[in-house]
Parts: C-alpha cells; sequence; structure tokens
C-alpha cells in the first residue's frame, strides 16, 4: 500500500508461481495473475487466499507487485495486452479508475451481493478487501512500560517530552492531517480546515516544529519497521499491518499508538475489457466468502470488509485491527477526494518545503 503520490515503477513481469495440490479437471490449466504491494501484505494474501484458492480449485495463482501507477492499468486497456486479472489497489485509484473507465464497473449479484460488505466497501469500481491505517509506533525498549509513554498524535510531535529521531513519510497525505491533529484541531474540521490556505500554512508551521528531528522521510511500507529495529529512529509513521508484523513474527518490542490513525481501505479492482471476466469473479468470490476473508488477520492486522467474517476471526487478534472498538476512540476517515481535488498543489509545496 502506499498514498497517491509514491513514486517507483511498477513491475508486471516475472511473477511468482503458486504451487498446486490436486488440480482439478475441469481447471487444470488455468491460471490468474493477481497483482499487490509485495512484503508482509502480499505474503499475508498468499495463506489466506491464493494457496487455498489454487488448493481448492486447481488454477495456478501468478503474483506480481505494482505501486500504484494507474498509467500502467491505462496501458493495459489502450493496447489490449492484460498482464494481471485483479490488482490490489487504495481507494484513490479506484475513484480515478472508475471515472476514467479504464476498470471494471463490479457485478455484486457474481459475489453474493453488496449488502454484505460494510459501508464504502462495496464500490461501484472495485470490491473492499481490508481496512487499514496509517498510524505511528514507538519503540518501547527507549520508552519501557512503568514510565512515561506516548499516547497521542500530540506526543509525537512533542520533541522535548518524547526526544529521539522520527522517520515520516515523504507525501504531505497523512502528515498534514497529523499535524492538524497534533495542533488540536477536532476530527470533524480536519478537512474543512485544509480546505482552506489558512489550516495549510496551521499543518505547514506545525511541521516546522518536528521537521529538524525528521531522520528519515521514507518511501516504502518496509522501511518504518526496520528503521526502528536499526534503532535509526525511535518513533516512524507507518502501516499498521508492517508494525503489526514486526510484532509478531519477529518479536519486535514496537508500540502502535491508535489515537489519531487514519482508516483507509483497499479494494480488488480489474482492468476494463479483460478477456477473462470469469476467472476474476472466480477469484472474487471465494475472496469474499467470510470464513475466507475472516482468515487473512491471522497473518497481518488488517480488519475484513465483509461484515460475517469477524466471528472468523481470532478474538486474541481482534484487538490488534484498525476497526477494534478500543483502536477507534478518535480516528480519521480517508478523504480521496480532497486528495484527488488537491493532492498535485499539496505535493508541490510539500516538496518545495522539503528544501527549505
Amino acid at each position: 500500500m502506499r498514498n497517491v503520490f509514491k513514486y517507483s515503477i511498477m513491475t508486471l513481469a516475472g511473477a511468482a508461481i503458486l504451487g498446486i495440490a490436486n488440480p482439478a479437471p475441469s481447471y487444470a490449466q488455468e491460471k490468474i495473475t493477481i497483482t499487490s504491494w509485495g512484503g508482509a501484505y502480499s505474503e499475508s494474501q498468499r495463506k489466506a487466499y491464493y494457496e487455498p484458492f489454487a488448493k481448492e480449485f486447481g488454477i495456478t495463482v501468478l503474483e506480481d507487485e505494482w505501486d500504484g501507477s494507474m498509467s500502467k492499468v491505462r496501458a493495459m486497456v489502450d493496447t489490449g495486452n492484460y498482464v494481471t486479472h485483479l490488482i490490489d489497489a487504495e481507494t484513490s485509484d479506484v475513484t480515478e479508475g472508475c471515472d476514467e473507465g479504464t476498470i471494471e464497473e463490479i457485478d455484486y449479484d457474481r459475489i453474493g451481493g453488496r449488502d454484505k460488505f460494510i459501508p464504502g466497501a462495496a464500490h461501484d469500481c472495485g470490491v473492499g478487501t481490508i481496512t487499514w491505517s496509517t498510524i505511528y509506533a514507538f519503540d518501547g525498549d527507549v520508552f519501557p512500560e512503568g514510565g512515561a509513554r506516548p499516547t497521542t498524535m500530540a506526543d509525537l510531535f512533542d520533541v522535548e517530552k518524547f526526544p529521539g529521531a522520527r522517520a515520516l513519510y515523504r507525501n504531505p497525505d497523512p502528515n498534514l492531517e497529523f499535524a492538524l491533529m497534533a495542533d488540536g484541531v477536532p476530527m470533524d474540521q480536519i478537512f474543512n480546515l485544509l480546505a482552506t490556505e489558512e489550516g495549510i500554512d496551521r499543518a505547514f508551521a506545525k511541521l516546522d516544529q518536528i521537521k529538524p528531528h525528521v531522520k528519515v522521510w521514507w518511501t516504502a511500507g518496509a522501511q518504518p519497521p526496520q528503521l526502528l529495529a536499526d534503532k535509526e529512529v525511535v518513533f516512524a509513521t507507518a502501516w499498521n499491518g508492517r508494525i503489526f508484523n514486526a510484532v509478531k513474527n519477529e518479536g519486535k518490542n514496537f508500540v502502535i499508538v491508535w489515537d489519531g490513525q487514519i482508516l483507509d481501505m483497499d479494494y480488488w479492482i480489474i482492468p476494463k475489457g479483460h478477456p477473462d471476466l470469469d476467472m476474476a469473479y472466480k477469484f472474487l468470490e471465494y475472496a469474499s466468502r467470510p470464513e475466507v476473508m475472516g482468515n487473512q488477520s491471522k497473518y497481518i492486522s488488517y480488519g475484513p470488509t465483509v461484515t460475517a467474517a469477524v466471528p472468523f476471526i481470532d478474538p486474541a487478534i481482534l484487538k490488534d485491527l484498525p476497526t477494534a472498538p478500543a483502536n477507534t476512540k478518535n480516528y480519521l476517515n480517508a478523504n480521496f477526494q480532497f486528495w484527488a481535488d488537491r493532492g498535485e498543489e499539496l505535493q508541490e509545496r510539500f516538496e518545495a518545503w522539503l528544501l527549505e
């Protein structure tokens, strides 16, 4: 996952092939290619979806990675050279592709209907697959239990009370939102204020306070947990699943601060005009089954988008999901429309600000 303005190159070649067991005769030679974000997230999809799907239907699953460059999706549609069936995309990508007509409108009758999804997950052009959030985490060795510990977004900006190097995402989103939260702006006023020059100036002024303490402006999701693990930084903004993976699977003493989290979703999308829609829908129907979707949280702490999946999630894991009641006392929903409208100009200002 990434936000709207991450810079790198989409790779849709050399896909990894998942082995299959006991291939079903009717699908023995069939294949599906699925593109996602790599790392711990793709690994969770492999275990929860790809391997069980391959085993049940005898369909070979090919994996690939991308960075959200919708120009590559347009190229597939324009040339008719479809190198992937499905792509895991962020809300901004779904909105952009739907408006342009470069991704398919979803026939929800083929996957069990819209009603089984949580609000916002059944997009006209994308099927919600996870809820996730951008948070910040800190090194629990530096701020151990029993002592003063960060608990609010304001604490990320309080370098006197909580000293140490920071790592922030090299993007105006979510930094502008986080800055206004830390400056005391209520959640329901964040985007109204950012829609004004006064609000933008206020956010950058708050960022000025923390800028000298930002050691790394990261650009890839794997960086924050690695920077924390290497003790290069004490705090890092991150995608919650990356930190969860480092804690659960690598034994790292990192602590997520849920206050101020920005909640978002990812969706499955299909390039417009794909000649093998039946295969894409076969996977979508399977991946939207409650008992299947509930499995992903075993491997990464992203929440389901199908309401009935919750009973299939281990209660011990539920507490680590972005949508757990204890984690949603003070959060902000991502506003993809705002960033679609204002993102380019704010990105330019943000890059100029970094050079000041």
